[in-house]
């Protein structure tokens, strides 16, 4: 099932997206739940009212009727985890990690599917990253490896945006990753039941032309040892969105970064497609 998050008439609402049109789980059943976070938290409850809901509807609304959001508009933990592909790490001239490498975004930089995202005033090399995004559904804590499809609920397409000269300065990119708008994904929740999250074609376009092709089989560590190993540390709480890795072909490599107008495109087998516009900050 697909699931979203969207505006309608000045109003917040969520719904499941089917042959480009989504039918308002907010209109249809009030009750059921109030945001997507309450909806994840509930699935087990719910779903079959959803899915009944979703078959039965007579009322619907075309795509470009509403303004897609952010699936989750504000998650509680945004995590990313860096050389992840085996053709990106040869890129950066680094060694495959033996470890896993994590970062954080800050919260402000969950954005829409097809906003314009910013070029800041203060940097002059953005970059795109397409990834997949796994939102958690149960979460906890000590997730086995073995559990960790359990503990996810779905996935989206992502871009990790990322200012460059920012995260390049110092050894810690948490700056470099949280300006804000820099983390737009969508364009709506695959549940985990419907795909093979590691077996997905990844790419990503800059004004039509190809720039990332690759697929999920090539995570170095794929999402379920992510899920693991993120668990040793922290609680994962429903709706904390997790950007799984990019492959090759970001503009760091060849040094050509992001300019006013440009228009970058990320998709993923059977997940969707998000597009958005870089314009420079106001």
């Amino acid at each position: 099932m697909k699931l979203a998050t969207y505006i309608k008439d000045g109003a917040q609402e969520i719904g499941t997206v089917r042959a480009e049109r989504i039918v308002s789980l907010s209109r249809a059943a009030p009750g059921l739940a109030a945001n997507m976070l309450e909806l994840i938290a509930r699935w087990v409850e719910i779903k079959d009212q959803v899915q009944h809901i979703a078959a039965t509807a007579t009322q619907s609304f075309a795509l470009d009727q509403v303004q897609l959001l952010a699936p989750v508009p504000k998650p509680g933990q945004i995590l990313a985890i860096g050389l992840n592909y085996a053709d990106h790490i040869r890129e950066t001239g680094a060694k495959a990690p033996a470890q896993q490498l994590w970062f954080s975004k800050a919260p402000g930089t969950a954005w829409g599917p097809y906003d314009p995202v910013q070029l800041p005033k203060v940097s002059s090399k953005v970059d795109y990253e397409v990834e997949m995004v796994a939102i958690i559904g149960r979460g906890g804590r000590h997730i086995s490896r073995s559990d960790a499809p359990k503990a996810v609920f779905g996935f989206c397409v992502g871009n990790d945006v990322s200012a460059r000269d920012w995260q390049l300065a110092t050894s810690q990119w948490v700056l470099g990753k949280s300006f804000d708008s820099h983390g737009p994904f969508g364009p709506w929740i695959t549940t985990t039941d419907e795909i093979d999250a590691h077996s997905l074609g990844i790419r990503c376009l800059v004004n039509g032309v190809l720039k990332q092709n690759s697929n999920t089989r090539h995570l170095l560590f794929n999402v379920w040892d992510q899920i693991e190993h993120l668990s040793q540390v922290m609680t994962l709480e429903t709706g904390d969105v997790i950007y799984t890795g990019t492959p090759g072909g970001v503009g760091l490599a060849t040094q050509s970064f992001l300019k006013p107008g440009d228009r970058v495109r990320c998709e993923i087998d059977q997940l969707g497609a998000i597009e958005n516009v870089f314009e420079p900050e106001v």
